[in-house]
Parts: C-alpha cells; structure tokens; sequence
C-alpha cells in the first residue's frame, strides 16, 4: 500500500467519524454556516442546519438525538475544534476541501414552513408584498381581481383591482409595494401606468406616461421607486398620498439594460436593480443574462455583478430583497434557488438559503421575523421559509 492510498484513507476516516453529522450526514464545513458544527450541552456535536430543523418553533428547545438530554438553541455553541480541523484539512488536502465545499453548496439553510394559492386563486402570479403589522400578503396575478390578499397562515382575506383598463382598473399587474401607510402601488404594463390603491383597495390615482413599468418599490419614507423596462430608467416618485397629488416624478437613473426587479433597503436607504441583458451564445442564438447593480441612497453607483460574478453558477436573476440587516437576497429563476449574497459592499458570498421546493421564485420578501417569503410562478403558490440562524449569529447576518 502507497504512502498516498494510507493518507487518502486516514482523511476519508477522519471526514466520516468527526467532520460529519450524524443526524444528515453532511460534512460540517466553516463556510456555508448550515453546516457548520454546534456543541450541545451534553457533548455530543451535530450541525448548525441540524440544531434549527430540530428545535421546537416557538421554545426554541429540542432534544440530542442521540441521548435525549434537553437544551436550549442558545445553550449550544461553535465546536471551534471540528472548524479549525477542516481548515487544516483543507490547507493539506485543498482537492477535499473544494469538493465539500461544492456539496455543501447546494444545502439550504431555509426550510419549506408553509404554501398557500395554488391554480384558481392565483393565476400566474408576478408580484408579493407584506402588508400592515399582521404580516398579510398581498399578491399581483392575472384573475378577474388583480390583487388578492391572504393572512399570514394562506387564509383569503381580500381583492382588489379588477381587470380592465380604466384608471381605476389594472390590465397586466407586474409588481406591488405597499407604503408606510399602507398604500398599494401596482405597476401596470397594460396600460403603461402605475397605479395606486388605498389599504382597502379603492383607487387613489392613476401615473401616467410610462413605456414599460415593472419593478415597484418603496422606501422608508414612502417614496416610490418604479423600473421603466423599454427606456431603461429608474424613476422616483414622491406623491402627496392623502389627496392623490403626484409631488415629484423624476427619473434618478437613465443608462439601465431593460431594468426590471427593484429593491430598496430599509435599513442602509440603498436600491438594488436587475438589468437583463441579450446578447449571443457561442451557438449564435439569442440569450438573457442577468446583472445586479447596488446605488445608495443618493442614487452614486455602489457596485455592478454580472454572470462573471458568480461563475460557475450563473444565476438568472428574477426577484431581489434584503433582510433586516441590510443584506441582499435574490432568487435564481432558472435553478430554482434563492441566494443570500451577504453585504454587498463586500465581494459577494453566495450562501443557498433554499434549495428545495420551488418551481419557478419570481417574487421575494425578507421580514423583520427572519421569514423568507417567496412567489412561485411554477406552481401559482406563496411559500414561506423560516430559520432560526440569526440568535445564533447575530453577529453575521443572514
């Protein structure tokens, strides 16, 4: 037996007795925090994704699946052991390293809680939104009510905007954004408009003099924010809500690549924007790349990230949110997956936070809870993912 063969099976021992958890069989890893090892009070060590499927929803408690003892989420903490292990392994084997880092890539850190809609009370649905204290939904599709609300557990609540193409009327709903005081802002590609809505669904006004408005969204202090597809432009529109006065129409940014999702930080004031962009394949046919450009809050271009930027995984980008703490989450259209991409001052770490379960994400909201909120257009349904990772990790944010 080669010296080589004796070391390859010492480090494949050492992966499967210490470097991996014995309640999914994933290998622990430093980089991906779902996997990333957690001493339980009682000594034994499962993973970080392992120590949140486990625990009760509201206690927060659960139970060593190996001898039963009860404990706390907050009672357990980082085995900084089984870390620096890995590293060392991955300083000495980097082949090892890179290949359980590529299949830790692919575990969510997110789990399917609930899903609601389906064919019927949604029809092709393009756009989701929180709405008021209760965490209500409300979302944008093609029914005869272009808008339908459901309560935070998928009960129907309410609709609104039925099709046609009066100002009080929505034609082809592309996206919503609910205000401060619960305004309902529609954009509406039927008719080249954006319409605004009261919190009971009565028409406030009709803007006019769009080519192709799609992405919607609003600010802190209610300002709204509206992508122009076919002219490329990011608007701002500040509008006196109570009297239905449009105050200031103005167009922030001109040079965009047929601009669609948009999002705005409540946390930092920064606005994030997918362009889609056609070009040729090596074939000579015609393909869509997506790229993501950050501004802040003055508009000053803070950071552009194309294809190349998360090569080799290649996301097609069609939804865009950041959570409480300012970090940017996006939703991968074509795999399926939604992605945190952490602050995007920094370079981007790309972390799955669902993995299964979706068809086709084309809508995303992050809630102050830490709950994922995401449309499928795929299968015409609102599904909720929740975690428990942020007590963990206050200090690094998903």
């Amino acid at each position: 037996m080669t010296p080589t063969r004796r070391a390859e099976e010492i480090l494949d021992e050492i992966h499967t007795d210490l470097l991996e958890c014995k309640v999914c069989f994933e290998t622990f890893s430093s980089e991906p925090r779902a996997r990333r090892p957690r001493n339980l009070p009682c000594g034994h060590v499962i993973c970080l994704g392992c120590v949140c499927s486990l625990s009760h929803a509201v206690s927060r408690h659960l139970e060593c699946p190996f001898c039963r003892k009860q404990c706390g989420q907050g009672d357990t903490y980082e085995c900084q052991v089984l870390v620096d292990l890995q590293e060392m392994i991955g300083l000495y084997f980097p082949q090892k390293k890179n290949k359980d880092c590529e299949k830790d890539l692919g575990s969510g850190v997110m789990r399917l809680d609930s899903a609601y809609g389906g064919w019927g009370p949604l029809i092709n649905p393009t756009g989701v939104v929180v709405f008021g204290a209760s965490r209500d939904v409300l979302v944008a599709h093609g029914g005869h009510q272009r808008v339908t609300g459901f309560g935070s557990r998928g009960q129907f609540l309410c609709s609104f905007g039925r099709y046609g193409h009066n100002s009080f009327e929505i034609c082809h709903p592309l996206d919503l954004a609910v205000t401060p005081d619960g305004h309902v802002v529609v954009t509406d590609a039927g008719d080249r408009s954006v319409k605004v809505f009261s919190s009971t669904g009565n028409p406030v006004t009709t803007i006019p003099e769009f080519q192709l408005p799609w992405g919607v969204d609003v600010d802190i202090s209610g300002t709204i924010l509206v992508t122009d597809a076919e002219t490329g432009t990011l608007w701002q529109i500040i509008m006196d809500f109570r009297h239905g006065v449009v105050s200031v129409k103005k167009a922030m940014v001109k040079d965009l690549k047929t601009p669609r999702a948009v999002a705005c930080c409540r946390a930092s004031g920064r606005i994030a924007v997918v362009e889609h962009l056609q070009i040729q394949d090596s074939s000579g046919d015609d393909a869509t790349l997506t790229r993501l450009k950050v501004f802040n809050s003055d508009f000053i271009l803070l950071k552009q990230m194309d294809t190349l930027s998360f090569h080799p995984l290649k996301l097609s980008i069609s939804a865009i949110t950041f959570n409480r703490h300012g970090g940017l989450i996006v939703a991968d259209v074509n795999q399926g997956l939604v992605w945190s991409l952490g602050d995007v001052q920094k370079a981007p770490e790309l972390i799955p936070l669902v993995r299964e379960g979706l068809v086709r994400p084309v809508g995303l909201v992050a809630t102050d809870e830490d709950t994922l909120i995401v449309l499928d257009a795929g299968d015409h349904t609102v599904k909720t993912f929740t975690s428990n990772f942020e007590d963990l990790y206050s200090d690094n944010k998903l």
